[in-house]
């Protein structure tokens, strides 16, 4: 009898446990009903009696954007109309002519064609206004139509009218819709006899088998070393994160385990091929805008000690998102676990929501980092992003050169310069000429733009701070001074700056005639991660130090 009441008093505490949970399901399924009542009976009155019509796809849209937006950057609601969208994000691919199309103002100007497209073939150029899709004139349509317009069905034909510089009469160009894959892998080659390049950019459904033929390929041409360049990749599928860490990390090692709130989001993820090659030294270039997919890759192989991480430290997204097919053809990505790599750490930045203004993780105190060791024993930390194991100053450019790039008249100019050289020399052999650039500065001097430098900026902040403090007259004459001989001067500046604004005209000119891959071949000889690569492994000693390899 005793045992009896024992083990009836010992299941109390767990039954009136269960009891507790059972009320407190209940009470939010109650307050999941009651708000949703709320929510539908607002948007109802809403309908009714708002002043001017409401358009309710949009408002709801709205208000489901900036709910999920709370949460998180990365959970997000897809409308059926962004369904196509979201496909092209997952597999590379959509139906469309293969261009990039920036619409405002009332102007929709060609940015970029990709190689091998309609609109590569029918020999649209960067820099063509199209002015009507199918006889539609774009100066009546919302700007969002256009993409909508050029996209449709494969084998579908479109005639689009456009303007180009230094034609007088408009162009009709037709072409034929196609399946448009865009490439996950834009360039790969060999840096000089030895080194060969791969650039991946994204994570859709073939970069694995991109990245493993450009490699194959390049093993093929000699190469002894290879750099893998990850920077400005927004990550993407999960698998192929997997299958290209497997390229360098051998069979049955551990790659990634998710961690969620749900039982089934927790996961071990093994390499499950025998590797392409263990031996070959790795160079992996990272930078601020490398993420989630992109961390995995470059925090396997700083874990397992495989290669040397080059550049600045990653975006800091460790989070893993699911999607999920909501009703009537819509869908949602939500976060659902969190990634952690081989040593433990997971990259996720502590604090997402507060970054620089470059979108780079801010400086964390050593007190919020954990210490993991890597399979050689280096120390690594966790809590915002991958640190590379050389560091490399971030690009950046002068107040002159983001004015002119923003205002367009980098792009501008390459576009007069083409229609007036048809041919120039191959990318790599192409120096923009001394008379070439004072032609640009000329070409400049009646176009609008303007900058603040850093010491403009400095002197407003400084008369920001003596005003506040009702010191203003004491320093008043001495900043007007200071202000007539530091005033920024257009054409002195465009001299000082002369290098800088030069070599990014070069490679906007080299774009329009060879595209992408053009301009990244372009860009090696002035590349600081690029050449810190090349250095490093002329210094095999210094490649083997870094990790402590005996």
């Amino acid at each position: 009898m005793k045992k009896y009441l024992r083990s009836i008093l010992l299941a109390l505490p767990v039954l009136g446990g269960l009891a507790f949970f059972s009320f407190r399901q209940d009470d939010r399924l109650f307050e999941i009903a009651r708000n949703l009542d709320i929510y539908a009976t607002l948007f109802k009155e809403l309908n009714a009696y708002y002043v001017d019509e409401i358009n309710p796809n949009q408002l709801i849209k709205t208000s489901i954007d900036n709910m999920l937006r709370s949460l998180d950057p990365y959970t997000v609601y897809y409308a059926e109309d962004d369904i196509e969208d979201y496909m092209t994000m997952t597999t590379g691919k959509y139906n469309g002519i293969g261009a990039i199309v920036n619409s405002g103002e009332g102007k929709h100007t060609v940015m970029m064609v990709y190689e091998d497209t309609p609109a590569q073939k029918a020999g649209l150029q960067l820099g063509d206004e199209i002015t009507k899709i199918n006889g539609i004139d774009l100066s009546t349509r919302e700007d969002f139509d256009t993409g909508k317009l050029l996209k449709g069905q494969s084998q579908t034909n479109v005639t689009l009218t456009v303007k180009r510089y230094g034609i007088t009469k408009p162009l009709e160009i037709s072409l034929n819709r196609d399946i448009v894959k865009v490439t996950n892998v834009p360039y790969y080659g060999m840096l000089n006899e030895n080194v060969g390049y791969i650039d991946l950019k994204d994570f859709t459904a073939t970069a694995s088998r991109e990245v493993r033929n450009a490699f194959q390929e390049l093993k093929g041409k000699g190469m002894k070393y290879v750099v893998l360049d990850l920077r400005d990749n927004p990550g993407g599928l999960l698998n192929m994160a997997i299958e290209i860490s497997n390229i360098f990390i051998a069979k049955g090692e551990e790659i990634v385990s998710t961690k969620g709130k749900v039982n089934d989001w927790n996961k071990t993820y093994t390499a499950y091929n025998p590797a392409l090659d263990t031996d070959i030294p790795v160079v992996v270039l990272t930078n601020n805008r490398s993420a989630s997919a992109a961390e995995i890759v470059s925090g396997v192989i700083q874990d397992y000690d495989r290669g040397v991480l080059i550049g600045q430290r990653t975006y800091g997204k460790g989070l893993v998102q699911t999607t999920r097919d909501l009703s009537f053809n819509t869908k949602m990505k939500i976060t659902t676990a969190k990634y952690y790599i081989p040593s433990g750490r997971c990259i996720q930045a502590i604090d997402y929501s507060h970054r620089n203004d470059d979108g780079s993780v801010g400086k964390i105190p050593d007190s919020l980092m954990t210490e993991f060791k890597t399979k050689n024993g280096r120390t690594v930390f966790d809590g915002g992003g991958i640190l590379p194991d050389i560091l490399t100053e971030k690009e950046t450019y002068s107040p002159l050169a983001t004015s002119l790039g923003r205002n367009r008249l980098f792009f501008d100019y390459a576009v007069k310069y083409h229609f007036e050289h048809p041919t120039i020399k191959q990318a790599k052999e192409f120096q923009l000429s001394d008379s070439d650039y004072a032609a640009f500065v000329k070409w400049l001097s009646d176009k609008e733009y303007d900058y603040t430098t850093q010491v403009e900026r400095e002197l407003s902040e400084l008369e920001a701070s003596a005003k506040k403090e009702k010191s203003l007259e004491v320093i008043e004459d001495q900043l007007k001074a200071l202000r007539s001989k530091l005033g920024h001067n257009k054409d002195n500046d465009l001299q000082i700056l002369k290098p800088e604004i030069k070599g990014i005209l070069q490679e906007e000119i080299i774009k329009h005639y060879y595209l992408e891959k053009g301009m990244r071949e372009a860009s090696f000889n002035e590349d600081p991660e690029v050449k810190a690569a090349l250095a490093l492994f002329k210094e095999p000693a210094r490649y083997n130090e870094i990790l402590k390899k005996k």
